[in-house]
């Protein structure tokens, strides 16, 4: 009940937004206001990511826990797909950490992780709008003294309207409830 309401206030203040000439509905995530930079140093909005469903969740790049098993299901995910579908499917990765995820950090572990160019994206934002994306998205932090941060975690589902289809909590292996939604949302758009 938090989530929806925390959401609901959060896009209320987002007002009118358009992706590719069509009004978004009044709960797509792409009406929230939150620029972003990429592994390659371009600038986006979520709202640019329209168009397409997308996997999204959180992460940064000096985990050495979860973050990295956060990568590895989704990448699982995307390969449980047929190969038509997988070629539609895009995924967004937003870091918690601004200050220590430059583009340059997050280049870096593009390549450690072989993330393929064509449907992967890492990404920083500044920390208010790191708040703001986190709230909608129902993933929970706290970044700690030592830099490091206690966060929960959860792969979600996007339409190509950015809303909120499905998402999961599963992680190191494949959901097969939520490879169903993505087929489902895949199939639909």
């Amino acid at each position: 009940m938090f989530r929806h309401a925390m959401f609901g206030v959060l896009l209320a203040f987002c007002g009118t937004a358009t992706v590719f000439g069509a009004e978004l509905p009044g709960d797509s995530i792409y009406r929230l206001p939150v620029a972003l930079v990429d592994q390659d140093g371009r600038g986006f909005s979520l709202a640019d990511r329209g168009g397409k469903p997308q996997l999204v969740s959180m992460f940064y790049t000096s985990c050495q826990y979860v973050c990295p098993l956060i990568v590895e299901t989704m990448k699982k995910t995307q390969r449980a797909l047929p190969d038509a579908d997988r070629a539609k499917l895009q995924v967004l990765l937003v870091s918690f950490d601004p200050t220590r995820d430059t583009p340059q950090r997050l280049h870096e572990v593009y390549a450690e992780r072989h993330l393929d160019k064509s449907s992967w994206t890492l990404a920083r934002t500044e920390t208010p709008s790191v708040r703001k994306l986190a709230a909608v998205l129902d993933i929970q932090y706290r970044a700690l003294a030592n830099g490091e941060v206690n966060h929960s975690t959860a792969l979600v589902l996007l339409d190509a309207q950015g809303r909120i289809v499905a998402r999961t909590d599963k992680l190191g292996e494949i959901d097969p409830d939520f490879v169903a939604a993505v087929q489902s949302a895949l199939r639909t758009r």
